[in-house]
């Protein structure tokens, strides 16, 4: 979900960074160069840096988007500085998009019970604390989620 969203985005004009959210057994290893993500598919993404939550902060950015794909978003949404910047950008009036199994992060990120969407193979996880809704693309206030980028 990263290539799509990016490619968008870059293609409208927009600068953009993707960071590398390392898993936790990935946490120990110290690394000179982003190391490549690997897609469900089998795609090697190059991301551009590593994330840092004291880089990647409201101040510097406008928009947070979180991407979807099984492996990847469950990564993402399980760090804590992630679930940080998540709260922070909604609360200094930021977009954050979270896009297919991206979503999880709003629950993980503590959000508030309010109209979200994801891919249908997280919806059980996520319908029970939010308004959850079967529709491609849901906006509530600053937070935009979607089912996928081709939904």
């Amino acid at each position: 979900m990263t290539t799509i969203t990016y490619d968008t985005l870059v293609r409208a004009g927009i600068s953009c960074t993707s960071a590398y959210v390392a898993a936790d057994e990935d946490q120990s290893s110290t690394f000179t160069n982003p190391p490549f993500a690997k897609g469900s598919r089998g795609i090697n993404i190059l991301p551009d840096t590593f994330f840092s939550p004291q880089e990647a902060t409201p101040d510097k950015y406008d928009l947070l988007v979180i991407p979807g794909g099984a492996k990847g978003a469950e990564t993402i949404s399980s760090s804590s500085p992630v679930q940080h910047l998540v709260r922070r950008y909604l609360q200094e009036g930021k977009y954050v998009g979270m896009v297919c199994a991206g979503s999880l992060a709003a629950l993980t990120s503590s959000l508030p019970k309010q109209p979200l969407t994801s891919h249908p193979s997280v919806k059980a996880k996520l319908a029970d604390h939010f308004e959850y809704s079967d529709d491609p693309v849901v906006i509530s206030g600053k937070l935009v989620t979607s089912r996928g980028p081709g939904m």
